[in-house]
């Protein structure tokens, strides 16, 4: 993405050292509402989950220890065709493998209908210390890097399949990137956290 490519920056800009972060980001309210998409957002879509290099050779090592938690058309098409695929957006980004209907091949139906992650499964077990990929644990927030200028944009990304969500985070008055909050201090360290949340009550007064 070139500079003049962060046009998906929308309003204004809060910036934290060479971070870019949309003013949707502290201004929407949301709050997964799993009872009501059933945890759609890994399944609907025609990417998988981007994956950082660094994580690829975590998520390979702990297949096997989950393997037996995942659905045998998962195991069959990891088999064949990899945990990792190259997808092509803008450009080239490598993601999670997904299954012909579009189901990222981690995901498994629960007893209530709700379409749960396998490796966050295996981390709530003890099974593994890596909870998901960081752009599972950020989103609805995606992360764009310009590796040419060294700037990072920090978007939310609306989707209609969403809604219940936004629903409950105006119901509760919670804002989107409190409810990521644990995510983008993974991603991004405490000391942007408190920065960012420093800007939020700050434009909120």
């Amino acid at each position: 993405m070139q500079t003049k490519s962060f046009t998906n920056i929308r309003k204004a800009l809060i910036v934290i050292d060479e971070i870019l972060i949309s003013d949707d980001v502290i201004e929407k309210k949301f709050v997964c509402d799993l009872n009501k998409c059933k945890g759609a957002c890994c399944k609907a879509g025609d990417f998988g989950a981007p994956v950082e290099e660094k994580e690829i050779a975590t998520i390979e090592a702990l297949y096997p220890k989950i393997k037996t938690l995942l659905n045998p058309e998962a195991i069959d098409k990891i088999e064949k065709d990899g945990l990792i695929k190259v997808f092509r957006k803008n450009k080239a980004f490598k993601g999670l493998n997904l299954l012909e209907d579009g189901s990222c091949v981690f995901l498994k139906e629960n007893e209530l209908g709700i379409l749960e992650c396998q490796i966050e499964k295996a981390h709530q077990l003890g099974i593994s210390q890596f909870k998901k990929p960081i752009s599972c644990h950020l989103y609805p927030i995606r992360v764009s890097v310009n590796e040419e200028v060294k700037l990072t944009a920090v978007n939310y990304d609306e989707w209609d399949i969403c809604k219940a969500a936004c629903d409950l985070g105006e119901k509760t008055n919670l804002p989107l990137y409190q409810f990521v909050k644990e995510a983008l201090i993974r991603k991004f360290g405490a000391d942007f956290y408190e920065q960012l949340d420093g800007a939020a009550k700050f434009k909120s007064k």
